[in-house]
Protein backbone atom coordinates (compact mmCIF):
# COMPACT_ATOMS: atom_id res chain seq x y z
CA UNK A 1 0.00 0.00 0.00
CA UNK A 2 1.46 3.31 -1.22
CA UNK A 3 1.83 5.67 1.33
CA UNK A 4 0.11 8.85 2.04
CA UNK A 5 1.21 12.15 3.19
CA UNK A 6 1.00 12.76 6.74
CA UNK A 7 -1.93 14.75 8.15
CA UNK A 8 0.17 17.54 9.39
CA UNK A 9 1.67 18.06 6.23
CA UNK A 10 -1.18 18.42 3.76
CA UNK A 11 -1.17 22.31 4.40
CA UNK A 12 2.00 22.46 2.89
CA UNK A 13 1.38 20.66 -0.15
CA UNK A 14 0.26 23.85 -2.22
CA UNK A 15 3.47 25.47 -1.18
CA UNK A 16 5.63 22.79 -1.51
CA UNK A 17 4.25 22.52 -5.52
CA UNK A 18 4.24 26.33 -6.58
CA UNK A 19 7.92 26.22 -5.06
CA UNK A 20 8.89 22.80 -7.08
CA UNK A 21 7.08 24.52 -10.31
CA UNK A 22 9.34 27.74 -10.00
CA UNK A 23 12.15 26.25 -9.88
CA UNK A 24 11.37 23.41 -12.34
CA UNK A 25 10.62 26.26 -15.20
CA UNK A 26 13.85 28.07 -14.00
CA UNK A 27 15.82 25.24 -14.36
CA UNK A 28 14.56 24.23 -17.47
CA UNK A 29 15.14 27.43 -19.04
CA UNK A 30 18.73 27.45 -18.16
CA UNK A 31 19.34 24.34 -19.28
CA UNK A 32 18.00 25.61 -22.49
CA UNK A 33 20.66 28.01 -22.45
CA UNK A 34 23.42 25.47 -21.21
CA UNK A 35 22.38 23.42 -24.28
CA UNK A 36 22.64 26.42 -26.75
CA UNK A 37 26.23 27.71 -24.91
CA UNK A 38 27.01 24.41 -25.47
CA UNK A 39 26.00 24.24 -29.12
CA UNK A 40 27.76 27.17 -30.16
CA UNK A 41 31.10 26.61 -28.03
CA UNK A 42 31.73 22.95 -29.31
CA UNK A 43 30.55 23.09 -32.69
CA UNK A 44 32.34 24.31 -35.62
CA UNK A 45 31.29 27.59 -34.67
CA UNK A 46 33.56 27.90 -31.57
CA UNK A 47 32.30 30.50 -30.05
CA UNK A 48 31.83 32.03 -26.78
CA UNK A 49 29.65 34.20 -25.06
CA UNK A 50 30.75 37.41 -23.37
CA UNK A 51 29.60 40.60 -22.09
CA UNK A 52 31.84 43.87 -22.38
CA UNK A 53 33.88 42.37 -24.60
CA UNK A 54 35.21 44.94 -27.44
CA UNK A 55 34.56 42.57 -30.13
CA UNK A 56 30.91 42.26 -29.38
CA UNK A 57 28.40 39.59 -27.84
CA UNK A 58 30.03 36.27 -29.30
CA UNK A 59 33.84 35.76 -29.51
CA UNK A 60 36.15 33.11 -30.68
CA UNK A 61 36.20 29.93 -28.15
CA UNK A 62 38.80 31.37 -25.50
CA UNK A 63 39.55 34.51 -26.39
CA UNK A 64 37.70 37.01 -23.79
CA UNK A 65 39.59 39.84 -22.76
CA UNK A 66 40.19 40.01 -19.11
CA UNK A 67 37.85 42.74 -18.49
CA UNK A 68 34.59 40.75 -20.31
CA UNK A 69 32.25 38.77 -18.14
CA UNK A 70 32.52 35.34 -19.45
CA UNK A 71 28.64 34.88 -20.28
CA UNK A 72 29.44 30.95 -20.87
CA UNK A 73 31.25 30.81 -17.80
CA UNK A 74 27.98 32.20 -15.85
CA UNK A 75 25.48 30.41 -17.19
CA UNK A 76 27.50 27.51 -16.18
CA UNK A 77 27.71 28.11 -12.99
CA UNK A 78 24.58 29.28 -12.77
CA UNK A 79 22.57 26.01 -14.02
CA UNK A 80 24.82 24.60 -11.25
CA UNK A 81 23.33 26.19 -8.54
CA UNK A 82 19.94 26.29 -9.85
CA UNK A 83 19.93 22.49 -10.16
CA UNK A 84 20.68 22.01 -6.50
CA UNK A 85 17.84 24.56 -5.61
CA UNK A 86 15.78 22.40 -7.72
CA UNK A 87 16.96 19.55 -6.39
CA UNK A 88 15.75 20.84 -2.49
CA UNK A 89 12.00 21.38 -4.01
CA UNK A 90 12.20 17.78 -5.92
CA UNK A 91 13.04 16.22 -2.22
CA UNK A 92 10.41 18.41 0.08
CA UNK A 93 7.49 18.08 -1.97
CA UNK A 94 8.70 14.04 -2.43
CA UNK A 95 8.94 13.88 1.21
CA UNK A 96 5.59 15.48 1.69
CA UNK A 97 4.14 13.64 -0.70
CA UNK A 98 6.04 10.67 0.53
CA UNK A 99 6.25 9.12 -2.83
CA UNK A 100 8.47 6.05 -3.52
CA UNK A 101 12.35 6.86 -4.34
CA UNK A 102 11.40 6.07 -8.19
CA UNK A 103 9.77 9.05 -8.72
CA UNK A 104 12.51 11.22 -6.96
CA UNK A 105 14.44 9.95 -9.46
CA UNK A 106 12.62 10.51 -12.08
CA UNK A 107 11.98 14.36 -10.75
CA UNK A 108 15.54 15.04 -10.50
CA UNK A 109 16.41 13.74 -14.18
CA UNK A 110 14.22 16.47 -15.23
CA UNK A 111 16.62 18.83 -14.54
CA UNK A 112 19.60 17.47 -16.64
CA UNK A 113 17.62 16.59 -19.84
CA UNK A 114 16.81 19.17 -22.27
CA UNK A 115 13.27 20.34 -22.14
CA UNK A 116 12.21 17.24 -19.67
CA UNK A 117 11.75 19.31 -16.89
CA UNK A 118 8.59 21.42 -18.43
CA UNK A 119 6.98 17.63 -18.52
CA UNK A 120 7.93 16.62 -15.34
CA UNK A 121 6.87 19.50 -13.77
CA UNK A 122 3.45 19.43 -15.44
CA UNK A 123 2.90 15.53 -14.70
CA UNK A 124 4.03 15.90 -11.15
CA UNK A 125 2.34 18.97 -10.23
CA UNK A 126 -1.01 17.30 -11.26
CA UNK A 127 -0.43 14.02 -9.65
CA UNK A 128 0.32 16.49 -6.21
CA UNK A 129 -2.33 18.87 -6.24
CA UNK A 130 -4.74 16.03 -7.50
CA UNK A 131 -3.79 13.94 -4.25
CA UNK A 132 -4.05 17.23 -2.52
CA UNK A 133 -7.97 17.42 -3.52
CA UNK A 134 -7.94 14.21 -2.77
CA UNK A 135 -6.83 14.14 0.80
CA UNK A 136 -8.86 17.39 1.64
CA UNK A 137 -12.19 16.07 0.35
CA UNK A 138 -11.58 13.07 2.93
CA UNK A 139 -10.94 15.04 5.44
CA UNK A 140 -13.88 16.95 4.20
CA UNK A 141 -16.00 13.58 4.51
CA UNK A 142 -14.55 12.57 8.32
CA UNK A 143 -15.22 15.89 9.75
CA UNK A 144 -18.75 15.74 8.32
CA UNK A 145 -19.48 12.04 9.13
CA UNK A 146 -17.89 13.04 12.67
CA UNK A 147 -20.16 16.30 13.55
Amino acid sequence: MPLKPRPRNIPKIPGAVRLYKISAYVTGVMLLLLVFEMVIKYTPLATEMAIGDARGFFVPRGTIAGGAFDLSLGILIAHGWLYVVYLFTDFRLWSIMRWPFSRFILIALGGVVPLMSFFVERRMAQIALSEYENLQADRASVQAAAA
